[in-house]
């Protein structure tokens, strides 16, 4: 791999991980009528997506699915299990309650699937870390 790459993966984890937390937090928020938890349950996942992303990024780097779109939506779809499962077990440790645990990773199957779709499409149509524009082999 490339040291283009690596970049690139690290700005795209980042980047999502901004739009990941505060969707998160609003919906913590939202489920739990409770700014605090939302903040709690948000900021904890910052550093198990981070390292879940980046590992998730590297992965993906490797499969030769070609054409974007199903590149794309299959990608969505793996992360947003690894996402989900991790929703649902810090918001259950955070709040207490299996169900609260339940009802953010549910909903945010929705929100965040809808989000990184377009996460991705954005990302496939910027240059940066790639030393040659190589649509099929962009992650």
């Amino acid at each position: 791999m490339s040291e283009v790459s690596y970049k690139r993966h690290l700005a795209k984890t980042f980047t999502w991980r901004a739009v990941g937390t505060l969707d998160t937090i609003l919906l913590s928020w939202l489920i739990t009528g409770n700014p605090l938890t939302g903040l709690k349950i948000g900021f904890s996942e910052v550093i198990t997506k981070l390292v879940l992303y980046y590992i998730h990024e590297r992965i993906w780097f490797k499969v030769k699915i070609q054409e974007s779109r199903k590149r794309h939506l299959i990608k969505t779809i793996s992360w947003r299990v690894i996402g989900t499962l991790d929703t649902i077990l810090l918001s259950w440790l955070i709040s207490g309650n299996p169900l609260t645990g339940l009802k953010i990773g549910g909903l945010e199957v929705i929100t965040k699937m809808i989000l990184y779709y377009l996460h991705e499409r954005t990302w496939y149509k910027i240059n940066f870390g790639l030393s040659e524009r190589t649509r099929k082999s962009n992650g």
